[in-house]
């Protein structure tokens, strides 16, 4: 018995000392390193809106502008010269080159000269909007109301609306020498929801482009002349150019009270972001705001024109995204910001101007 325990007690000092011997091998031993995969966060590249535009013989002052303005909105913006139907500079061709979106509030004037021409309202009906509350043309306008421009709307009756809408070019290409521009589209009924009544305050169920929208208020700020929309963008384009007349709209008479309410609407309505009492100048516009269920996003339009004794220039800004920001006077905001630039380059002192400056056409630059 004695000599088994004298086994056991050797074999546990042994096994103690080779334990004792690994630990000092393994602490003598250097460290190794375990080396974790590093994750790199790119941030995402600002978007720029210019980047893929083409450019020939755009007004390099406008077009600049316009650049600075929309910074990195996801939108476009295009200028043109109401009393030639010119084309002066689009910024994000891709967007304006689309299909086309809804109109949102900017079919508004269209429904007011239609409701004017055929008698359903004067310059001085109040219609009601709400409880004991009542607006005439002026404020409905200024403030975008809906209510008021779907009860003209449902007077009118669609056939009515579609008539007024074809008059000002919509459904129908404007131009004679861009063959990238789309047509749009018009329904051939009244849209399920909301019916002829939704249409004239939404648009719903209309796809405008920004070449028929600056068609659309070149028209009201010359007067009722409506041009074919040209861009000429080689020096020969430019050297021929000549105004085109698509037709002539009797609406003249009409004109004072609809620039009333689009005047306010910049001076005090939804437009007024735009407005900077320190350029001098007046600007006339209509904004717009909606989802756009067929695109998917929201649209922010803002469609002017200034000034009104000596009109040249109309400016059409579409905003198209997911943000809340985007809107009708964010979109003013930024034609504000051109109007702002265009004031500092004295660009509405030389009335007598009709020509501006070009770039030349070798500036093939993609801004």
């Amino acid at each position: 018995m004695r000599s088994r325990s004298v086994v056991r007690s050797a074999v546990s000092l042994l096994c103690l000392f080779i334990a004792g011997a690994f630990a000092l091998v393994c602490a003598g031993a250097p460290a190794r390193r375990v080396r974790h995969a590093r994750r790199v966060h790119r941030a995402p590249q600002p978007y720029d809106p210019a980047k893929a535009d083409v450019i020939g013989n755009d007004d390099p002052v406008i077009r600049e502008l316009a650049i600075q303005a929309l910074g990195h909105e996801k939108g476009s913006v295009l200028a043109m010269d109401p009393n030639t139907g010119r084309i002066l500079t689009i910024v994000n061709q891709k967007l304006a080159f689309s299909a086309g979106f809804e109109p949102c509030s900017t079919t508004k004037p269209i429904i007011a000269i239609a409701g004017l021409q055929e008698g359903v309202i004067k310059d001085d009906t109040m219609l009601r909007v709400g409880y004991r509350r009542y607006m005439d043309l002026t404020e409905a306008l200024a403030h975008s109301n809906n209510q008021f421009f779907e009860d003209v709307g449902a007077k009118l009756g669609f056939d009515r609306v579609m008539k007024y809408e074809r008059l000002f070019g919509l459904g129908e290409r404007t131009s004679t020498n861009i063959p990238d521009e789309q047509p749009g589209s018009l329904p051939t009924r009244p849209p399920l929801w909301g019916g002829v009544a939704r249409m004239s305050s939404f648009g719903e169920g209309i796809r405008i482009t920004p070449f028929q929208l600056a068609l659309v208020v070149s028209t009201l700020a010359n007067g009722g002349t409506e041009y074919w929309l040209q861009y000429p963008r080689t020096e020969q384009e430019v050297a021929d150019f000549q105004p085109r007349v698509r037709r002539q709209l009797d609406i003249a008479p009409l004109l004072p009270q609809l620039r009333e309410g689009m005047l306010a609407a910049v001076l005090y309505g939804t437009a007024k972001r735009s407005f900077d009492p320190a350029d001098g100048e007046e600007e006339f516009g209509k904004t717009g705001t909606c989802n756009d269920e067929r695109v998917g996003g929201r649209l922010g339009w803002f469609v002017s024109y200034a000034d009104q004794a000596h009109p040249k220039i109309v400016i059409v800004v579409l905003l198209h995204g997911g943000a809340r920001i985007i809107s009708g006077p964010h979109a003013s905001e930024i034609a504000g910001r051109i109007y702002h630039g265009l004031y500092e380059h004295n660009y509405f002192a030389d009335v007598g101007r009709t020509e501006p400056t070009y770039a030349s056409s070798a500036d093939n630059s993609s801004r």
